[in-house]
């Protein structure tokens, strides 16, 4: 969000083409999975893709060093206390996080596409801010307006323990463009009313967090 003017509707996404997006990313993931991930790494061919390329072979190979490996381990005496109930559970642990891995390329787009709109009244010197919950790489389009007045503004981001400031801006009756967020975690805008009358600021967003909440 480092535009002053706000882009065209024609260059922003439209919900459409973020589900689409999502829905084409998750379609590749399964192909990628299902036809390389489980043949090369746990000889699993669902498809047969892997025998005719070679990956079922490797990946049966894998999987029989890693299991003379674990009886080796056990001769050793490195794990006295029901060996023989250990190397399965692993197994499948590391293929089920190893599905999450893969099926998670696409997390930024993975989260829900939504629309909201959220207003709030300000007293004099009052502050509010309000933030929506976004993946790195995600992207929200927005725009706001003090419905008349001014307002001083911070559109900033948190999580994980990092901060970003995107920008910032004094005496502003409105603003609008694209928030990606830059980590993990909670990005949006702050505003105080730094005139004499109470002011109502209605913000709008579009795009892919999976919550908008008012903080303060």
């Amino acid at each position: 969000m480092f535009n002053s003017q706000a882009p065209s509707p024609d260059d922003l996404p439209s919900s459409a083409q973020l589900l689409r997006s999502t829905v084409f990313a998750a379609l590749a993931a399964a192909a990628i999975l299902v036809s390389v991930v489980l043949p090369s790494e746990y000889g699993i061919d669902p498809t047969g893709a892997g025998s005719a390329l070679g990956l079922t072979e490797m990946g049966e190979i894998k999987t029989q060093l890693a299991e003379e490996a674990e009886r080796d381990r056990q001769a050793s005496g490195d794990n006295a206390t029901s060996p023989a109930i250990d190397a399965a559970p692993q197994q499948g642990s590391s293929l089920m996080e190893r599905i999450i891995r893969e099926l998670g390329i696409s997390s930024a787009y993975a989260q829900e596409v939504r629309q909201d709109e959220i207003s709030v009244t300000l007293q004099p010197g009052e502050g509010a801010e309000v933030k929506l919950a976004m993946l790195k790489g995600a992207k929200a389009n927005f725009s706001w307006t003090a419905n008349g007045s001014k307002v001083n503004f911070d559109a900033h981001g948190d999580g994980g323990g990092e901060n970003i400031s995107y920008e910032k801006g004094r005496g502003a009756a409105e603003d609008s463009g694209v928030l990606e967020a830059a980590f993990d975690g909670n990005h949006g805008w702050f505003w105080r009313n730094r005139t004499t009358e109470p002011v109502t600021v209605t913000l709008k967003t579009d795009g892919a967090y999976s919550e908008i909440k008012r903080m303060m």
